[in-house]
Formats: structure tokens, sequence, C-alpha cells
């Protein structure tokens, strides 16, 4: 007798699934629907500038985003930091090389023997940050130190006095984001459109 009555309570759970269904289906339309639908019209409302990539327009022309690195070979632009990635937004990575590893050491003073010859200085002075990718591998910024190491060139190359371009770094030198987060660093691309802008008034 009491095989039967629990064989008939298995029986009646089966209507359980049910209020679980339900709620899976509710939570997918929640989070999978209607909440990302809210998030991007609101962003796009409220920040449309960071919602459309950061992009830097000159003379009606997309030039580049100001949270995206790009590459510089001319001796009058300042250059950004080396990217595992090859400075391809759409295959972010870092080289995922550990500090020991001898290809990593192998790379850094290789870029560094390269950066102290264009720059004119010692391999064992070249800032950290010029000669080692970032996590993203396309950080926009360089350090202020790393800015200022390449203003001799960029001043030479530009034919302008080597004070004003230091002046222009520091003035693109932004601060620590709410005075305590990060590090003080310089937009490469928005240091660069400055120079070409002062250039063109010469």
């Amino acid at each position: 007798m009491n095989d039967v009555k629990y064989t008939k309570k298995l029986d009646n759970s089966g209507g359980g699934a049910w209020p679980a269904l339900a709620g899976s289906a509710l939570f997918v339309v929640v989070c999978g629907l209607v909440y990302p639908t809210v998030a991007t019209l609101l962003g796009g409302l409220l920040f449309p500038h960071q919602a459309n990539g950061s992009l830097i327009e000159r003379d009606g022309r997309v030039v580049g985003s100001s949270l995206v690195a790009q590459p510089f070979a001319a001796a009058r632009y300042f250059q950004p930091r080396p990217s595992a990635a090859s400075f391809d937004p759409t295959a972010l990575s870092g080289s995922n090389l550990a500090g020991g590893n001898p290809a990593l050491r192998e790379r850094i003073a290789r870029d560094a023997a390269v950066v102290a010859t264009r720059d004119g200085v010692a391999a064992h002075s070249v800032p950290g940050d010029l000669i080692t990718a970032s996590g993203s591998g396309i950080d926009p910024h360089v350090s202020p130190a790393g800015a200022q190491l390449q203003v001799k060139r960029v001043a030479q190359a530009r034919g302008l006095p080597a004070d004003e371009i230091a002046a222009l770094v520091h003035r693109h030198t932004e601060k620590r984001t709410l005075g305590v987060l990060g590090e003080p660093r310089v937009n490469v691309l928005a240091l660069n459109l400055a120079l070409d802008v002062r250039s063109a008034k010469k």
C-alpha cells in the first residue's frame, strides 16, 4: 500500500517542471533581450561618443579611435607601445609570454636597442612601456616618460623647438582617473593630431 502511494507522488511531481521552464524563459527574455536592448539604447543616448567607438574625425573623415592604438612609421610622429596583436582591434591579445621567457627577453632587448638608436638614448634608459605590449595589444597610451623620451626626435623631424613639443606632451598628459585609478598617460593619437595642427600653423 505504501509503495502505491509513493508511486502516485512521483507521478504527480512532473507538474513542477512547468514553473521551472516558465522561469527560465522569463530570465532568457529579460536578461537576453530586454536588458541588452535597454542598456544599448541608454548608452547611445547618454554616451553617444563612447557608444560609437570614441571615433576621432578630422575634416569629416574618421582617422582613428581614442581607445585604439595605431602604428606611426614616420620620425615626425610619436610612437605607441608595441602590439602583440599587430594593432588589429579584431584580434586583441597580449603576448602571453612569462616574464622569464627567453623569447620575451630577447624581444625586449631587441626593441630597447631599436628605440635607443631611434631616439638617441641609452638602451637601459628606455621606459618599459615602449618595449612591452599591453594586455589588449591596442593600448592607445604611453607613459609621460615614454612620450618625453621621443620629444627630441619629433622636434628635429618637424623643425620645431624641443621645449614647445615637450609642452605639448605636458598638455596632453592625462591624470589618474578620479585622481586615484591608473597612472598618468599620454594618448599617442591625440598628441600626433595636435602636432599636425601645430605644424600646419608653422
